[in-house]
């Protein structure tokens, strides 16, 4: 007995000296990944991936470029018809963090996990997208390629559906519809000092300093980032890190012109509305969709790598041009239309300011009039008129920024090489991480 009773208080010992070293290993791979997440290279990859798809219904152009980062951890999806589900569309951006890992395996199987669940095929489309992102973290944990994998990701995806979309999000990557001429937010940006999320983050046993869970990560959910989920007593939305999605459900209206997903990379730069104008202006141009995307990721690139983190991300972008069902060139007419309109009335502000007219006093140029219906807690700035940190933004009711640093410069945008994929009438697409996938 005494000696059975010595065998299994070494064993308990061997356990928790197990788990110890463990969790001293994930804390210097957790570290590891800091240090690297911000390297930025001596000159920035400008060449660009991009491809274009076509049905009836739309037109849709990505791109991604590597940028100013070491290496390239973004991945994307569209794909034009499913094949569980032929009347569905499906587009997702994941902007991995730590590695490309885990965004190149939720690129490849996140829309599939959701369109097996039991719910969908009745019909519950909501439940479906929730259960399928908590399964699709849960089978990564266990994946043997990535169980020990310290990256994670973001997810932005749109599932269009019966003239809806389901926007579905977790982390800081965003979407918006471009509504006759206005920004509709259809994401909110989950950050840690956000009331709700900041909440849950404690209740986990995490903390939040510098505006970063546990002082590290900058969004507080995520798909991967497991070091974040280890709080056996509580279920996977209630983590630290949760890789639960908030769902926005919209239907579809003829005055809907375009829905565009892209990683912060782009949101960091520019405003919701600001992205609605660069697009729309140049749709009205004729231009194809990837060529918008390219053209929006080279504005949004710094000059240099000194812009505080501006500028220097990878960056990914999915423009999907709603035709319903009619020629492209109509949408180009209209766009054409909306961009004269808008250059109108900027001039008119423009005279107005000159001559002290602003409406109550206030400066026009500054008041957000465009942006419509937002949930999102907006982070912008822009390289032409204000650079400010995400860090240190509240978003108002109207879906913008309602304070800015006094970093202020007028910078060019760098030119950049493009690579660009031939025209394609495939159906799929699923890019991946280029350095570290």
């Amino acid at each position: 007995m005494k000696s059975s009773s010595i065998r299994t208080s070494w064993k308990k010992r061997f356990w928790k000296c197990q788990h110890f070293l463990m969790e001293r290993l994930s804390l210097l791979s957790l570290v590891q990944r800091v240090k690297t997440m911000g390297q930025t290279l001596s000159e920035p990859i400008t060449a660009k991936e991009s491809a274009s798809l076509q049905s009836s219904r739309v037109k849709v152009g990505s791109s991604s470029m590597q940028g100013w980062r070491i290496s390239m951890e973004d991945a994307h999806t569209h794909i034009l018809q499913l094949t569980e589900d032929k009347d569905a569309m499906f587009f997702g951006v994941y902007d991995g963090h730590g590695g490309g890992k885990i965004a190149a395996y939720v690129s490849k199987h996140l829309h599939k996990i959701i369109l097996k669940q039991p719910e969908y095929q009745k019909g519950d489309i909501e439940t479906a997208i929730a259960k399928g992102f908590l399964e699709c973290d849960e089978t990564m944990r266990t994946e043997e390629s990535l169980k020990d994998e310290m990256s994670g990701s973001t997810a932005i995806t749109a599932l269009v559906r019966d003239n809806k979309v389901f926007i579905n999000n977790v982390g800081d990557s965003r979407c918006i519809a471009g509504v006759s001429g206005k920004a509709l937010a259809l994401s909110v940006d989950h950050k840690p000092q956000d009331e709700k999320e900041h909440q849950r983050i404690v209740n986990a046993g995490g903390f939040v300093e510098f505006n970063r869970v546990n002082g590290n990560l900058a969004l507080s959910r995520a798909l991967g980032d497991f070091a974040f989920k280890t709080n056996t007593t509580l279920p996977a939305e209630e983590q630290v890190v949760s890789s639960c999605p908030d769902i926005v459900v919209r239907e579809i209206g003829d005055d809907w012109d375009f829905i565009l997903l892209a990683c912060d990379g782009i949101w960091d730069v520019l405003t919701n509305q600001d992205v609605a104008d660069f697009v729309i202006k140049r749709i009205g141009e004729g231009k194809e969709p990837e060529v918008i995307c390219e053209e929006l990721m080279t504005k949004c690139l710094a000059p240099d790598s000194t812009m505080g983190g501006l500028g220097c991300d990878n960056m990914t972008v999915i423009l999907v041009c709603l035709l319903q069902d009619k020629p492209y060139q109509r949408l180009v007419d209209k766009c054409a239309k909306l961009a004269a309109n808008l250059a109108s009335e900027r001039n008119q502000e423009e005279g107005d300011q000159l001559n002290g007219s602003g409406e109550n006093g206030t400066d026009p140029k500054t008041t957000n009039g465009h942006a419509i219906d937002s949930p999102v807690s907006s982070t912008p700035s822009s390289f032409s008129s204000s650079a400010t940190s995400p860090s240190s933004i509240q978003g108002n009711d109207e879906g913008e920024g309602a304070e800015s640093q006094d970093k202020r410069s007028k910078l060019e945008p760098m030119a950049a090489k493009t690579t660009t994929s031939p025209t394609s009438s495939d159906t799929q697409a699923t890019v991946e991480p280029g350095a570290d996938g």
